[in-house]
């Protein structure tokens, strides 16, 4: 009898010992497999704040232009309001009076101008302008006169070297188109990177400038 009881107890201790150990190992599997915490990681794609604003840099702007009655002055000044360009304008020496801009007085200055291209020679008040090496681009503004560029920018466009610079030249006219205009005073330079030139109306409309200068990525 005490033999039978002493295995008996042996039975239930083993068995105590079993249930002991289960537990344990069932707990330090638990706590044993969590991963240590780690700072979140932000995988949302970063905006592009560059994406969309990359322009053209065309450096400093200047425009430059003679205006006989006002036409291309008002062109002139839209056209560096828009652009932020610097203003210069073309002043003869000798001024025109409205008598010397008559062209139907074939004795006008004009007329005589005309008729003796010798005449042309138009001497100005200033025909270079402080920091030229510091313009990129170079608008050139005039009227046509006999569907050529007013000559006293000839003085000009003679007098100075567009060597690197981007030249843009425009026009007003009651009727007459830009014609060779441009393509004249580009062979006059022999220097310069000469764009197609634009005619805008006596009455130059802001909105048409604006146009003009968005389509060639400068307004």
């Amino acid at each position: 009898m005490k033999k039978f009881t002493a295995i008996l107890l042996t039975l239930v201790l083993a068995l105590s010992l079993a249930a002991c150990g289960s537990d344990t190992t069932t707990a330090s599997d638990g706590e044993g497999t969590t991963a240590p915490a780690t700072e979140p990681q932000d995988t949302t794609p970063q905006e592009d704040t560059n994406a969309g604003t990359a322009s053209v840099d065309t450096g400093r702007t200047l425009v430059v232009y003679f205006s006989a009655t006002g036409n291309t002055q008002v062109a002139a000044e839209t056209i560096a309001d828009l652009t932020g360009g610097d203003l210069f304008p073309l002043e003869p020496a000798d001024p025109y009076t409205d008598e010397d801009l008559n062209w139907t007085d074939e004795n006008s200055r004009v007329v005589q101008e005309h008729d003796n291209p010798d005449a042309r020679d138009v001497a100005l008040v200033a025909d270079t302008v402080d920091n030229w090496d510091e313009y990129d681009t170079v608008f050139i503004g005039y009227p046509i006169w006999w569907g050529i560029a007013a000559w006293p920018v000839d003085t000009f466009v003679a007098a100075n070297d567009f060597t690197g610079k981007t030249v843009i030249p425009f026009c007003t006219s009651s009727s007459s188109g830009i014609g060779e205009s441009g393509q004249l005073l580009a062979d006059l330079a022999g220097t310069g990177d000469w764009q197609e030139g634009q005619r805008f109306s006596s009455h130059v409309d802001r909105d048409a400038v604006e146009t003009w200068l968005a389509g060639l990525g400068l307004a």
